[in-house]
Order: C-alpha cells, then structure tokens, then sequence
C-alpha cells in the first residue's frame, strides 16, 4: 500500500504546491480581489478539464488492474491502447466545447466584473494544452493500474516545476523575462502539461511495468470499448457529476460577492492539503483492490482497502488539526496579512472544514476502492444524493438572504450566512456520504461485479 500511495502523495504534495504558488504570486504580486476571485474559480477550471477524461482514467485503471492480477499482461496492453483512443476522440469534444462556450461558461458562474475578464483570457491560454492534459490522465491512469505510481510522480515533478518556475518569472519579471502579471500563471500552467504529456508519451513508447504503447495497435476494438466504458462512464460521470455540483456550489457563493469568491477559493486552496492525502491512498485501495480481486482473493482486497482508510485517515487528522488551530497562520502565507480581508473571511471555513475530515477520508478511499472493483454505479447514486439532496439546497438557504423556489414567485426566507454558511451546508453533505459510502463497502456487493 505505501508503496503505491507514497509516490502518488508526492506527487499530490508537489501539485499542491503549484497551486499554493499561484495564490501566493497572485496574492502578493496582483493582490486585488478581482484576481483572487479570478484564481478561486481557476482552481475548478484546473480540476474541471482533467475530469472531462475521468470516463476513461477510471476504466482503465480498473481493466488494466483486473488483467494484471490475473497475469494477463497483453490484455492490459490492449486496454491501455483503447483508453488512449477514446482519449483522443474526447479531447476533440473538449476543445470543441471549452472554444465554442467557454466565456460563457464564466459568466454562469456569475464573476463579477474585471475578476471574469481575467478568468477568460486565462481558459483561453489553457485551450492548445488540452490534449496534453488528456495524455496525462489516461497515461498515468493506465500506469497506476499496472501497479507503476513511480512514472506519474516523476512525470508530475517535472511538470511542476516547470509551472512554478514559468510562472513566477512571468509574473514578477525575474531575471529581465518579461512581466506578464495574471497572463504568466496561466503560461506557467500551460507549459507545465505540455512536458508532461511529453514525459508520459516517452515513458510509454519505450515501455514500462508490462505496458507499452505499439503503433499498429492503435485501432478500435470495440470489445474492449464497450467494457471500458462500461466501467468507466458510471465513473466518470460520478466526478463529473460532483464537478457539475462544485461549480453550482461555487456560483451560488460568487452571487454573495467578490469577498465571498476570494475567500471560498482561497480556502479551498488550503483545504487541499487534506484532500491531496485522501487522494494518494485512493490511488493505493483502487489498484490494490483491482489486483486482488483480478488474483480472486476479495479478502485481501478488503483489507487493503480499510488499511488505506486508517493510514490515509492518520494523515488526513494532521491537517484538520493545523486548519482549527492555526487558521491565521496558514490564511497569511497567501495574502502576505493575516488582517486582509480575504484572510479573515478564510478563517473561520477552516474552522469548518476541520469537522469533516474524517468523513472526507472515508469518502475519498472508499470510494476508490469501489471503483477499482469496477463498481461505479453506487458511488454516483451517493454523490447525487448528498450533492444534489443536501449540498446545493442547503448552501443556498444557508448563503443567501432570500431564496427564489424555481418555478414559483415565492420567495423563502434564508440565514444569510454568506459564505460560511455554503460551508456549514457541505459539512452536513460530507457526513451523509460518508456514511452511505461506508454502507455499501460493508454491504460487500462490489466483490462480485464482472469487469
């Protein structure tokens, strides 16, 4: 298990700073909200496009797993040819909707002002590197399968530093490059997943861990398709559906105003120092899950997948102590002034945030585990519960002073809580997740899914 979670945690780690980076050059170098709200709401943009491939990631993993526990190495082979095709065929599709709608896109998240002029003109640099993101995610997902965590954390260094390094000598200027203010994240950020797609094509081609890529092998075999997809789609359309809620979720805080944005991104910022965790050990239960399963030892399988849970969790209890005891500290990295007004709306949904830990962890692992066995359906009927049921309501009646039931000239009465209180509404949503996720694990129904 630590041998799959521990390069997958790195590599989290050096993601994670990426970002940290980006709001700290914005929050020290270009400093008004304007941007702030601008970098909260890229930060989902940044999480948005890769998700678009989530179909595919998912179901490779979990085919390339299931053909490796069973020593099937030149099926896995074939799976990762057909994953790389489906890739291909989505990111004309991609392209295509984030050139045609993308600016609208932006205003439906209701950015105010001078803060969704910059949110475009930064998707509109990262539009030529969309293939290069769809490379990486469906690459490293088929590698993960395979058991190799190692090629994607080298991949994702070097990605990494290149965005960092990009990114802050464009915007401060550094070393007589020129200074591009907000324009330079995004280059930053387009360079970075230019390379590396670049490292995980190479890794491919030349082979790695039982895969490599052949030439003459790339063409359709609709077998394999259709099993990948039938994995996958529920999957993906489980991330795409709680990507779908996120941005919702998003634009109603947007609507409470530009403070209200600034301070949600830059608290889910933070809040990824968690999530980067869970993240690592679900990498960790769904390949040690799939493999287990493929070698028909669903005993095994089950434990690993709770051993990701403790381990995972352990970690994850770190952050939540740091976010309810040192809130102040973490707000004024970013913003260079623990008294800036972006600061101090952050603090107390760190404060928040803390309370859901370990249900997020539970969520995240096992959630994971399920789809490394190819059971993907039931995770997204749990997402559209918790997301759908009680997040989106919720946050709205929490946020808002006054909230419009659709359909109707009625108007009920909210807490008015702004953002904090969208915060509270996630909390509530976690638990009940976490619960149900728990429940189908123990259920044990998803030891006996054919994939």
């Amino acid at each position: 298990m630590l041998r799959l979670a521990m390069p997958v945690l790195a590599e989290q780690l050096l993601t994670m700073l990426v970002g940290f980076t980006d709001w700290w050059l914005a929050g020290h170098y270009l400093q008004e909200p304007p941007y702030l709200a601008a970098m909260g709401l890229m930060a989902y943009v940044l999480w948005l496009l890769p998700s678009m491939f989530a179909a595919v990631a998912i179901g490779s993993t979990a085919m390339v797993s299931r053909f490796i526990g069973a020593r099937q190495n030149e099926a896995a082979i074939r799976a990762t040819h057909q994953a790389l095709i489906i890739g291909t065929v989505l990111t004309v599709l991609v392209t295509l909707i984030t050139v045609f709608f993308g600016s609208g896109f932006v205003q439906l998240m209701h950015l105010k002002d001078d803060a969704a002029l910059l949110a475009t003109r930064y998707l509109w640099i990262l539009v030529p590197v969309i293939p290069a993101i769809m490379i990486e995610q469906v690459g490293i997902a088929c590698l993960r399968g395979a058991g190799d965590t190692m090629s994607g954390f080298v991949a994702k260094t070097i990605v990494n530093l290149v965005n960092v390094g990009v990114s802050f000598v464009l915007v401060t200027g550094y070393a007589g490059f020129p200074q591009c203010g907000w324009d330079g994240l995004a280059l930053g950020t387009a360079c970075g997943h230019a390379v590396g797609a670049l490292i995980i094509l190479v890794i491919l081609l030349v082979g790695r861990s039982g895969l490599k890529i052949r030439l003459s092998q790339l063409r359709p075999e609709l077998d394999l398709i259709k099993r990948l997809l039938r994995i996958g789609i529920p999957g993906g359309l489980d991330i795409g559906f709680i990507l779908l809620c996120h941005l919702a979720y998003v634009s109603i805080i947007n609507r409470v105003g530009t403070l209200a944005a600034a301070a949600h991104g830059l608290g889910v910022t933070i809040e990824s120092m968690a999530y980067l965790t869970g993240v690592a050990f679900q990498v960790a239960a769904t390949t040690m899950t799939g493999q287990f399963l493929g070698a028909r030892d669903p005993g095994r399988a089950t434990r690993s997948a709770w051993l990701a849970c403790s381990v995972g969790g352990g970690f994850m209890l770190v952050t939540a102590f740091a976010f309810r005891f040192f809130p102040e500290l973490l707000t004024s990295f970013f913003t260079g002034d623990a008294t800036n007004d972006t600061a101090q709306a952050t603090i107390p949904l760190l404060r928040i945030v803390a309370l859901s830990i370990p249900s997020l962890t539970l969520i995240q692992v096992l959630n994971g585990a399920l789809r490394g066995a190819g059971d993907t359906r039931w995770p997204l009927i749990i997402s559209i519960v918790g997301l759908l049921g009680i997040r989106l309501p919720g946050a709205c009646l929490f946020a808002w002073d006054q909230v419009p039931i659709p359909g109707t000239h009625l108007v009920l009465q909210g807490f008015g809580w702004g953002v904090e209180g969208a915060w509270y509404a996630m909390l509530i949503d976690t638990i009940l997740r976490s619960i149900l996720v728990v429940a189908r694990f123990c259920h044990g129904g998803w030891k006996n899914v054919r994939v």
